[in-house]
């Protein structure tokens, strides 16, 4: 019996996984379109003063941003090395949200975790075999892009939050270690303060309320949720990490090398 309700279970995996990025992109797009015209109303001045100039080159400084990334293939895509840039609108969130998401290396990276975990046995109520890998790639994938749609979207648009990482880029290492750690409950608001990060935190949270939905009924539960929030939230505070020192590392090892090459 216990059997039937667990093969019942995997076999809404695949099509949960399906309906819940169908809706997220629905959500996505509906609360870009009511949003948006909301932000351009909420800050007139600040659209009426900037120059068809200004905003092609916030657009391009955004489109050089949502370009890096470390050794050419890991995106960083939400970080930035300005202190004082404009505010994201909601349809801009949507745009990093989607880019950041589906980016080649987010669906290799699914299948390199779903490979670890088979062979962990992670999950065992999922089996083995290409079935068993086929559903632990779809709720890797699941959790990576609901954590993006909750995290790096939908809140920040409906709480008016910054999702991006903003560089400090100076002062001692210790500092700099301390404030990265903080980014994941530290954020930027769209008016440009400071306020806790109730994005990331929710995100997280409602990850991991979601997955509840494709993970086997032995891997369900509150106290299953809250592990896997606090997991997430301690690999936002690591991601801060290297979000913060890799441009510092790239500038060091690679930039300098490439300068000190003799010129043909």
């Amino acid at each position: 019996m216990g059997n039937d309700r667990i093969e019942k279970a995997e076999k809404w995996v695949l099509p949960a996984y399906s309906v819940i990025l169908t809706m997220s992109l629905v959500c996505c797009t509906a609360a870009a379109q009511q949003i948006a015209p909301v932000t351009s109303q909420n800050s007139p001045s600040v659209t009426v003063a900037k120059s068809q100039g200004e905003k092609e080159t916030e657009r391009e400084i955004q489109k050089q941003e949502q370009s890096q990334r470390i050794l050419g293939v890991v995106p960083m895509f939400g970080t930035t090395s300005r202190q004082d840039p404009p505010p994201l609108t909601a349809s801009q969130k949507f745009h990093l949200f989607a880019k950041s998401s589906f980016d080649p290396f987010v669906f290799v990276s699914a299948g390199i975790q779903a490979g670890i975990s088979q062979s962990q046995n992670e999950f065992p109520a999922y089996g083995q075999g290409m079935a068993g890998y086929a559903k632990r790639y779809a709720a890797t994938l699941g959790d990576s892009t609901s954590g993006s749609f909750f995290g790096g979207f939908l809140y920040p648009v409906l709480l008016k939050q910054d999702p991006r990482y903003f560089r400090l880029g100076q002062g001692s290492a210790k500092h700099r270690i301390g404030y990265a750690l903080a980014q994941a409950f530290v954020c930027r608001t769209d008016k440009g303060g400071r306020a806790f990060n109730y994005s990331s935190v929710l995100g997280a949270f409602s990850s991991g309320a979601l997955s509840n939905a494709y993970y086997p009924p032995s891997d369900r539960g509150f106290g299953l949720t809250m592990s896997r929030t606090g997991i997430s939230m301690i690999y936002g505070s690591a991601g801060g990490l290297v979000d913060e020192f890799w441009p510092d590392i790239h500038h060091k090892f690679f930039e300098k090398h490439k300068k000190k090459q003799p010129t043909p």
